[in-house]
């Protein structure tokens, strides 16, 4: 049995597994993953990657698709306790009928996926907020990476959020305490970043706008704007300028290993974005170990 969807104007440039979970259902990473290795979705007739990003008119097949085994894979999946679910309840900074804001902690990733199981798709799927409905994700912020995060409540809605991230009307501004001393009090990193999709090198621009807020010849306290949304994006380009963040176990020096602090000293700290003439602005507080730092280290946030 073969079933065929088109890819309208407002998922272009959407990852797949990401369509895959707001028009088909939250399936399992997994799951979307085995049934792609199996050639039971393709995109135009040829097999493709999960990361892969779909276009407007694309075709997308489903061969065969099993919904009964997908159930069986959710029966083995994380399965948030109560206090868990009331744990990030109480980090909701708003909650209105189309879509909820939280400070997300770190240590916690957005969606499952093959390493990762506790996630705050599956929590906020078990909460009452979600009672009616189910939550979408319609951005990234790494597991280690803390602050605002928006979930959508309903399809129309992620839809909408969704188009407006991927045309670069969201606002986002991060915070950052990283290695050293800048060397420019304000600026922007233009840079073409490189990761790997198993073998095939990827080359991606990157842009971000950066201010040092406070510094000291032994680190900087950074804002930082990222125009572009790539992964690990203002990771590594702290990184490919000799100023990784602090807790950072990835994009490191290793001279900087010594005493590194087990928390990654990111955290997402505002979002911009307006909706029928209605500006939207959420703040994140800092977490108490970022806070910790700046005192240890010296360094003044006027809003801290």
């Amino acid at each position: 049995m073969k079933k065929t969807y088109n890819v309208d104007e407002t998922s272009n440039n959407m990852r797949l597994d990401r369509w895959i979970r707001n028009n088909i259902g939250n399936l399992p990473q997994g799951f979307i993953e085995k049934n792609l290795r199996n050639g039971k979705i393709k995109i135009n007739n040829q097999k493709i990657k999960s990361s892969h990003k779909i276009k407007k008119n694309d075709q997308i097949d489903l061969f065969n698709f099993d919904f009964n085994e997908s159930i069986k894979q959710k029966k083995t999946k994380f399965q948030p306790s109560k206090d868990v679910i009331k744990e990030n309840e109480e980090l909701i900074i708003d909650d209105n009928e189309d879509f909820i804001v939280l400070n997300k902690k770190a240590g916690i990733s957005v969606q499952g996926g093959t390493k990762s199981k506790k996630n705050l798709v599956d929590i906020f799927a078990k909460s009452k907020i979600f009672q009616n409905t189910k939550p979408f994700s319609v951005h990234r912020l790494d597991k280690d990476t803390s602050g605002v995060f928006i979930m959508a409540k309903h399809h129309k809605s992620a839809q909408l959020l969704t188009s407006l991230f991927r045309l670069r009307k969201v606002h986002k501004t991060y915070l950052g305490i990283c290695h050293g001393e800048l060397s420019s009090n304000s600026g922007e990193w233009k840079n073409d970043l490189v990761r790997y999709e198993k073998d095939k090198k990827i080359i991606e621009k990157s842009r971000t706008i950066y201010k040092v807020l406070d510094k000291n010849s032994i680190c900087t306290l950074v804002e930082m704007k990222p125009i572009t949304g790539r992964k690990h994006q203002l990771r590594k380009q702290l990184y490919e300028v000799g100023n990784p963040i602090y807790g950072d176990q990835k994009y490191n020096l290793r001279n900087n290993q010594k005493g590194i602090n087990k928390n990654l000293m990111l955290h997402s700290y505002q979002i911009k974005f307006m909706i029928n003439d209605k500006k939207y602005t959420y703040t994140a507080l800092l977490p108490d170990y970022f806070k910790k730092l700046l005192t240890i280290k010296r360094l003044r946030f006027p809003n801290f």
